[in-house]
């Protein structure tokens, strides 16, 4: 028997998460601190944290072993050591707690100040502002809020001042040279994602908890009124809901988008937990498809939602929307969400896009039908075929998790999913498929394959031309490019199983990470710089880098014309101390610039205006605009041209 799993909480506990993050980071922060250094010896410094009254609240003392009761400093490199004890001041007052057993506890009710020395292990690599965050606890009674983050960054006497330069004044990216290039962001389109979203809703329709759900609500509507007019004006309405609904799950990206920083979407897009969090969500959903359990709703809940459907007039109607937008999340949730995953970087607008589609397209069937109720008859009777594209399904879920799980790997170069191993995985799903479909394997709940139809023969071919397509990936040959899909799989050239030797004809490698560099080549060889913004988990990064840099023209104009930087935004290797800093954005807000990722997004972000990648600068080695920047941009002869434009815009400034 099929095990039951209470709870779309997947989709919802994502959202929680994302909205506890963005909200909770020192917003309630009940008691006020102030942190200074003193320094006691070369390498050695004494850090002062000052608490404000905790008013209502009790301070829990430090220097007691409570369980949970955390007092930490953290930093943001291991080079730092940090006191085993505080010394405190202030007075103290011993109380007994309804949570713990182990006799008195001692709290600060007034102001009090702790002390404690920190050590570098290298004494030559202090720097001149520190960042870290104190964990300490508070509460009273029964309420306990243990490891509450303070960040603080101090003054460090005699350290060394960071070299990380963020705004440099001379790029005036409104006012290049020559005016060529893209005014904007050149992603996909709102319509292109609205058009997504709407073919996810009309796959999601195929689903098992959908697709049974029209005859049912249409008829329940046009024969429970009695009035044909009214019939059809509620089924609209719960049409609408639907459709409403799907948009409303995206407000909290909208909130948020005001709330932090620009760079946001693209953390969530490459954030390595948050891949990982999806590749675990992913194959389990799969697994639910396969028929190993079922996602539902909790009974009481379903109750609740089912007991407010049957208030009269659109509240009820409401809740009739929102129960079957619940409990159809097991098949809609994984469909959705890989919309909105892929969008993700994009910002809030074209996850709103995206929702709506796919709103629209679950909520306009209802209606429909509802209008035009002999439509019902043309409909195909439910049964074996829609467990067949539930465990079909299944298997594309368990593809996509492969490609959560390859940005993950990429961002952290872990090599576990080099090119040719997340290729044949995919082959393998490929013939998984082919076997599922052709009756070979079975599932618990499948139906015996006792006939094959023209659209099961369709879906089998489809899927064998795309794994006979996916096979020469396997390879090291010339047809292993698989230009079709550019930018899903690894890189060919770089994440490979195969060795690429540096130097190959094939291979153009433009200088990593390392502007200054650039700058400096550039400024002796009397060059432009072309300033590649990338990530590692960037789909159209890869499309770039596959399709377009190796066009004959782009490829020389590449490797003669210019001197090319690639800077990865997503890079999560730690800065050196000395050059990790705090910086105020053009928009008022402090920022922490810790790994070499945050001081690539940062650059970005104040000098040219973006946040999405690819995006391509070109700039002279004095670090002055040449042409306004360009975006992803598939079109190799588009692309040449605004190279050669920033080459007339180099002569013209040279003179």
């Amino acid at each position: 028997m099929m095990k039951k799993i209470s709870g779309p909480f997947v989709f919802i506990a994502v959202l929680l998460l994302f909205s506890i993050r963005v909200f909770s980071q020192d917003s309630a922060s009940v008691i006020s601190w102030k942190a200074t250094s003193k320094k006691i010896s070369d390498g050695v410094y004494e850090l002062v944290f000052s608490a404000g009254s905790p008013g209502q609240w009790q301070l829990y003392s430090p220097s007691q072993k409570i369980d949970l009761a955390t007092t930490e400093l953290q930093f943001n490199d291991t080079a730092i050591r940090a006191g085993e004890k505080f010394s405190e001041k202030g007075p103290v007052k011993e109380i007994t707690s309804p949570l713990f057993d182990n006799g008195a506890i001692r709290v600060y009710e007034s102001p009090s100040e702790w002390k404690t020395q920190i050590h570098f292990a290298n004494k030559d690599s202090v720097p001149a502002r520190l960042q870290g965050r104190l964990l300490y606890t508070y509460g009273k009674g029964m309420d306990f809020y243990p490891s509450t983050e303070f960040s603080f960054t101090v003054t460090l006497e005699g350290g060394i001042e960071s070299g990380t330069t963020i705004k440099v004044a001379s790029i005036d990216i409104n006012n290049p040279v020559n005016n060529c290039g893209d005014e904007g962001t050149k992603n996909k389109s709102i319509l292109s994602i609205f058009l997504l979203g709407l073919l996810g809703g009309l796959i999601a329709l195929l689903t098992p908890c959908v697709f049974p759900m029209i005859p049912v609500t249409v008829t329940f509507f046009t024969k429970r009124s009695g009035d044909r007019k009214k019939g059809i004006t509620r089924a609209i309405a719960y049409g609408l809901f639907i459709f409403l609904i799907y948009i409303f799950i995206t407000i909290p990206f909208h909130i948020a988008n005001k709330a932090i920083s620009p760079e946001i979407f693209n953390n969530i897009s490459t954030n390595v937990w948050l891949n990982l969090f999806f590749f675990a969500v992913f194959v389990f959903f799969a697994l639910s498809f396969f028929g190993l359990f079922e996602i539902g709703l909790p009974s009481g809940l379903a109750n609740k939602m089912d007991s407010k459907s049957g208030l009269g007039n659109f509240g009820g109607i409401f809740f009739m929307a929102a129960t079957l937008a619940i409990v159809s999340f097991s098949c809609t949730g994984p469909i959705l969400g890989t919309l909105l995953v892929g969008v993700a970087d994009q910002g809030a607008w074209p996850l709103t896009a995206g929702a709506a589609g796919f709103g629209l397209a679950l909520g306009l069937p209802f209606a429909l039908f509802a209008m035009f109720p002999h439509w019902l008859q043309s409909l195909p009777k439910s049964g074996g075929w829609m467990t067949d594209v539930k465990v079909v399904l299944g298997f594309i879920e368990l593809a996509l998790a492969i490609k959560f799980l390859s940005n993950a790997d990429l961002v952290k170069q872990w090599g576990l999913l080099k090119r040719e191993v997340f290729i044949g995985l995919w082959v393998l799903i490929g013939l998984l498929i082919i076997l599922y479909l052709s009756g070979k394997i079975k599932f618990a709940h499948s139906s015996p394959v006792r006939k094959f139809s023209f659209t099961r023969f369709a879906f089998i071919a489809l899927f064998g031309a795309i794994t006979l397509y996916l096979l020469p990936g396997l390879t090291n040959t010339r047809w292993a490019d698989l230009k079709l899909i550019s930018g899903f799989p690894p890189p060919r050239t770089t994440y490979s199983i195969y060795s690429f030797s540096k130097g190959h004809k094939d291979i153009f490698e433009p200088i990593q990470n390392n502007y200054q560099q650039a700058l400096a080549i550039a400024k002796k060889e009397n060059k432009p710089v072309l300033i590649d913004f990338t990530g590692w988990a960037c789909v159209n990064c890869r499309r770039m880098e596959e399709k377009v840099w190796p066009n004959s023209l782009v490829d020389s104009l590449m490797r003669t014309q210019f001197v090319v930087v690639s800077l990865y935004v997503d890079e999560r290797r730690k800065l050196p101390l000395t050059e990790q800093t705090v910086i105020k954005t053009s928009g008022g807000n402090e920022k922490s610039v810790v790994t070499v990722g945050d001081k690539w997004s940062t650059f970005q972000t104040e000098n040219f205006g973006a946040t999405s990648q690819p995006q391509y600068a070109i700039i002279t080695a004095d670090q002055k605009a040449l042409t306004r920047t360009k975006f992803y941009t598939p079109d190799a002869t588009e692309f040449a041209a605004w190279l050669q434009c920033g080459l007339e815009a180099f002569g013209k400034n040279r003179q």
